[in-house]
């Protein structure tokens, strides 16, 4: 098949790798350039540098303008395949390819129809997301799917769960194209009144606060990922929670307690003891490594 594809984080570089592996990529369409890292210097989306490795063209667009919309249409494609690409897409590229749009959504639709249906699955605790392969229609997530794939969340972190969701979305991706091409493709119609709507996650929502439970911001922790990470303050200095877990250890809300090389933070019912973290002006450690610096410090903890 002849497929232009759109996509441009890290979810989407598997799909546009195995859609390499069988499929004639002509044209890949991800965000501009963005600056990024301490050095605040421009990097390229990881789609754009995957399709620049494979020879595939690239267009950067933040937007479908008219220069957009007739480099997708002239490129005569089958079929559009996207990829958390990031824009809204008009129906001159929807209508353009004749097996239609096809789109990798992460969540197990109709449930999280939105922007950021993982980290916001982890924050609600959810044991299992998934991913869903639809046709995309002009309203938000809405349009059929014909594939769904799902997976147990267990301890793992947000960027673990994307990672494998990414890898599970490409493969069911490949799997649904096979099912157009052969014509056993069966499309099941969304449910609009068991849709659900998530909203991108805020920065302030992943404070820890030692007003919650243990369990509420070790959910935090696990949902945390760069632009949206599980954060507090400890002695007036900021610090990230990259990985923890609950305790039964008791520790006073607000109280600090090291020990044997251990930091458990109190919380409202019990304790959270932290893994790893990062804190700020610091690299990333165990926290072995760092509650030796933590003593003379004043041991109490709260939202950064």
């Amino acid at each position: 098949m002849r497929i232009v594809f759109m996509g441009t984080p890290d979810f989407a570089v598997p799909s546009l790798r195995a859609l390499a592996e069988r499929h004639e990529v002509i044209l890949v369409v991800t965000r501009p350039d963005a600056v990024r890292g301490r050095g605040r210097k421009l990097v390229p989306s990881p789609v754009k540098a995957a399709a620049l490795e494979l020879g595939i063209p690239v267009l950067e667009a933040s937007r479908a303008d008219a220069v957009m919309v007739e480099a997708v249409v002239s490129a005569a494609p089958d079929v559009i395949c996207v990829a958390a690409y990031g824009a809204l897409l008009p129906d001159a590229i929807l209508d353009c390819a004749p097996l239609g749009c096809l789109n990798v959504h992460a969540s197990l639709l109709p449930r999280g129809r939105g922007a950021a249906p993982v980290q916001r699955a982890l924050l609600e605790g959810e044991p299992v997301v998934g991913v869903s392969i639809m046709r995309l229609v002009q309203a938000m997530d809405a349009g059929p799917y014909c594939r769904q794939a799902s997976l147990e969340v267990g301890e793992k972190t947000c960027a673990q769960v994307m990672e494998e969701l990414a890898e599970l979305g490409a493969d069911e991706l490949l799997a649904a194209l096979e099912d157009m091409q052969a014509g056993r493709v069966v499309w099941t119609e969304q449910d609009d009144a068991q849709a659900t709507y998530v909203a991108k996650v805020d920065k302030g929502e992943m404070f820890l606060d030692p007003a919650d439970t243990a369990f509420v911001n070790r959910r935090r922790v696990q949902a945390s990922l760069d632009a949206a990470p599980a954060r507090f303050s400890l002695a007036g200095k900021g610090v990230r929670a990259i990985d923890a877990r609950v305790s039964s250890k008791e520790v006073a809300p607000g109280k600090v307690l090291v020990a044997k090389r251990q930091v458990l933070l109190g919380c409202a019912d019990a304790s959270l003891e932290l893994l790893r973290v990062k804190p700020d002006g610091k690299r990333e450690m165990d926290v072995s490594a760092w509650a030796g610096g933590l003593r003379g410090v004043d041991l109490t903890w709260e939202r950064a």
